[in-house]
């Protein structure tokens, strides 16, 4: 898929399911209830020693579009696009990632907090960014605060974004997309619970469509 693809169907979607697997066997049945649901794209977090494996099998799925999250160092990103990443989000802005993002001509949103991470980032022409953590840094009211002297700027929230909060979000014009995992918890995913995952799903993308 092309850098342009990616970003569409992103914003298509407008909800990036943050995902972290702890089984990687359960890969396989995420990725399918996630396109059988209707919405095909995950960000695979690093935070397991199964990630990679989980990450290897989740895009062997043709329908689903993955990407790998909670980058730390370039040598991982490499890693992951070798294994079928298309996008790249770290939580905070790594200048060697980026180097390494548009090597690889892969979208990448690095986590942003501060004007000056903003500022930093788009010294590499990074147009898109994560603002991250989002309810702990102040939730919309910073986000409106931080993002107005960048009009031209786009954010995807996330961190603290739930059932409650993600129609606020992506009716803020700055914002577009929202990380979140309240509809792939961990433990449901380790358990196999696809059934109540494509519920959650489900609800997701029926408030976001709204």
């Amino acid at each position: 898929m092309t850098f342009e693809a990616v970003l569409t169907t992103i914003q298509s979607q407008k909800v990036v399911p943050v995902v972290s697997i702890g089984k990687r066997h359960q890969a396989n049945g995420l990725a399918a209830t996630l396109v059988e649901n209707g919405l095909p794209v995950a960000e695979i977090t690093l935070r397991t020693p199964e990630s990679f494996a989980a990450l290897e099998l989740a895009a062997k799925n043709p329908k689903l579009l993955v990407g790998v999250g909670s980058l730390q160092t370039p040598d991982q990103l490499n890693r992951a696009a070798d294994l079928g990443a298309q996008f790249a989000v770290s939580a905070g802005f790594v200048p060697e990632i980026a180097e390494k993002a548009e090597a690889l001509k892969m979208p990448y949103f690095p986590g942003i907090a501060t004007p000056t991470e903003i500022l930093h980032a788009m010294k590499y022409k990074i147009e898109i960014m994560k603002f991250f953590p989002a309810e702990s840094l102040g939730g919309i009211a910073m986000l409106k605060a931080m993002s107005a002297p960048f009009p031209q700027l786009k954010f995807m929230p996330t961190g603290g974004i739930s059932v409650n909060n993600v129609r606020d979000y992506l009716s803020q014009d700055s914002v577009f997309a929202v990380g979140g995992s309240w509809m792939v918890p961990q433990k449901a995913i380790d358990a196999g619970e696809f059934e109540l995952i494509g519920k959650l799903i489900r609800e997701a993308r029926e408030i976001c469509a709204q």
